[in-house]
């Protein structure tokens, strides 16, 4: 977790299953509440119909949230993307776009919750909409949040 918010972006936009999906992390914010995904719908991101292919409309919203959580917890939280299910609305043309929202104090909350070792599993929604600003799909996220048992964290 040492990366920052710029080499995170870099870094997921150059990932295999996403620069091949034509998906792009435009923007994640300096302190990690926040981060804006896009997806370019062409000849190699669409289905047989000419419309985005719903497998890359879920992998453009698959790790996100559990990053910003993970970011925003540090080191003593294990955080896991654990389930998502997504609401295909309209077909996707043009340019996608999903933004991931995790406040500091919904993070703060989540550390409360898991301290002492309680697992806490947590959903979080966002919609994927298209350059008109049509929603396309509706996207919910399960995350997985547990503190580190203490002996564990001081000898790793």
């Amino acid at each position: 977790m040492a990366y920052s918010p710029r080499q995170l972006a870099i870094g997921m936009s150059l990932w295999i299953p996403n620069l091949c999906n034509g998906i792009r992390v435009r923007e994640i914010a300096p302190d990690f509440t926040h981060c804006v995904v896009q997806l370019r719908v062409t000849l190699l991101t669409r289905n047989i119909v000419g419309v985005a292919f719903g497998g890359a409309m879920s992998a453009m919203t698959d790790p996100y949230y559990f990053m910003l959580v993970m970011h925003q917890l540090g080191r003593d939280y294990v955080v896991w993307d654990t389930r998502g299910e997504i609401e295909f609305v309209k077909p996707g043309r043009g340019v996608l776009t999903a933004r991931f929202e995790v406040p500091r104090e919904r993070a703060e909350e989540l550390r409360e919750r898991a301290r002492g070792g309680t697992k806490v599993l947590e959903w979080f929604e966002t919609e994927i909409t298209d350059a008109t600003g049509d929603v396309v799909a509706r996207v919910r996220r399960e995350v997985y949040v547990r503190e580190k048992r203490r002996d564990r964290v001081a000898a790793g």
